[in-house]
């Protein structure tokens, strides 16, 4: 089956160093991608509150088909922050890919010069990727490019899901449409029937550890530390009663699912289509974008991203206004949720950090007393683990055991 024709162009401005001229123009599956470049000596934003790069370098403006009249993907670009030193550009399509193989040719060859890093998995159901232009930094160790079975990993496969067929999909609100939809739910419970005596569940699909960092008032956090494990609507009251979608009436509850960027949502609410679940909305282009049109209405804390900044303030996303100094005013978190995985205590720091002990490596928050009594570890029984790492402080991340093992 192959995807309906496209309607929109969906453009995202990156600046890069200065690279050798060259026009390049790409395909993919029959809608162009393009790569417009045009060299700059003088200072350039992203975007207002974005990256400055003041040295001589060149802007790349990224134009691609794939904004589908029916919703098939979404992408979305992260401007630095104050003292960041890379952007990171998140996308997704689904659209049929009749040679895979050939396509990841076409960008190896397309990307080998341009110090692009990330992670770009393509098969016959479409693309997932998020990549980092270099700046003075990337968000990524390397480039991963490959044709992967699966667009994300879900237990059993994604092949055999209806992705490329819209109608069994969720319906996509825009974030001003999912603020409203919002006001159907109270802080104190998930479901509340409306007048019209529908029911409204706010859905998490993602993973506990995001919650914990940040979440929609009125969202449970989800028991699962991996989207494969995501089993809602699929077990019986006795198997998981903690589930929102147990014994629901699936004519009249509106369903609304959210995650980081949208991806995850889309391949879940085909999951619960076909369970026979009638109302089902996700958030268009996740909570980045819902963070950049709508600000922190309804959200708390931070937002959890898979890439070495783990944790990124809603200011990060918001289309503020920038001070003459060039940076962007900082709005105070809400932390008061956040809880340290080891003695429950509030912690201050909406980041996780990995176990000191390599072979465990749990992501957790804790707080800054536990960190120092635990030597960096989860637990009591990680500090006596033969391959300990040090205590880390700030912002740093771990890096191969190679660099400890042999100081």
């Amino acid at each position: 089956m192959r995807a309906s024709p496209v309607s929109a162009i969906l453009s995202v401005s990156l600046t890069l160093p200065l690279l050798p001229l060259a026009s390049t123009n790409t395909r993919f599956s029959g809608d162009p991608i393009r790569f417009r470049q045009y060299v700059s000596h003088n200072r350039s934003l992203s975007r207002p509150g974005g990256l400055v790069f003041e040295k001589p370098g060149r802007r790349w403006t990224f134009c691609c088909k794939c904004r589908h009249r029916q919703g098939n993907g979404y992408a979305k670009s992260e401007a630095l922050n104050e003292g960041e030193d890379f952007i990171v550009l998140n996308f997704y399509r689904f659209v049929s890919i009749e040679d895979p193989a050939a396509e990841i040719a076409k960008h190896l060859s397309f990307l080998k010069d341009l110090n692009i890093r990330g992670r770009i998995y393509l098969n016959e159901q479409g693309i997932n990727a998020q990549i980092s232009p270099a700046i003075n930094g990337h968000a990524f160790p390397k480039l991963k490019l490959q044709n992967k079975p699966s667009l994300v990993q879900y237990e059993g496969g994604i092949s055999h899901l209806p992705l490329l067929d819209p109608p069994m999909r969720a319906k996509p609100l825009e974030p001003s449409e999912w603020k409203r939809k919002l006001k159907d739910l109270t802080a104190d419970d998930e479901t509340s029937p409306s007048s019209s005596g529908r029911s409204c569940i706010l859905l998490d699909v993602r993973n506990g550890y995001e919650w914990d960092v940040g979440h929609f008032r009125g969202a449970r956090r989800p028991e699962v530390d991996c989207f494969r494990n995501t089993s809602f609507g699929l077990a019986d009251e006795k198997e998981a009663p903690s589930d929102p979608l147990i014994n629901v009436d699936k004519e009249k509850t509106d369903i609304l699912m959210y995650c980081t960027g949208g991806i995850r949502c889309d391949v879940y609410s085909t999951v619960l289509r076909q369970r026979g679940f009638k109302n089902l909305y996700t958030l268009k282009g996740g909570v980045s974008h819902y963070l950049e049109e709508e600000g922190t209405a309804d959200w708390v804390g931070n937002l959890f991203v898979f890439d070495s900044r783990l944790s990124l303030p809603p200011a990060a996303y918001g289309n503020n206004a920038v001070d003459e100094a060039g940076r962007t005013p900082q709005t105070p978190v809400d932390t008061s949720f956040a809880r340290c995985y080891i003695c429950d205590s509030q912690v201050q720091e909406l980041r996780h950090r990995n176990c000191a002990n390599l072979d465990c490596n749990r992501l957790f928050l804790c707080c800054a007393e536990c960190v120092i009594d635990l030597k960096g570890c989860c637990c009591s029984n990680c500090i006596t683990a033969p391959r300990l790492r040090p205590v880390l402080h700030g912002l740093k991340r771990y890096e191969k055991w190679h660099v400890y093992r042999d100081s």
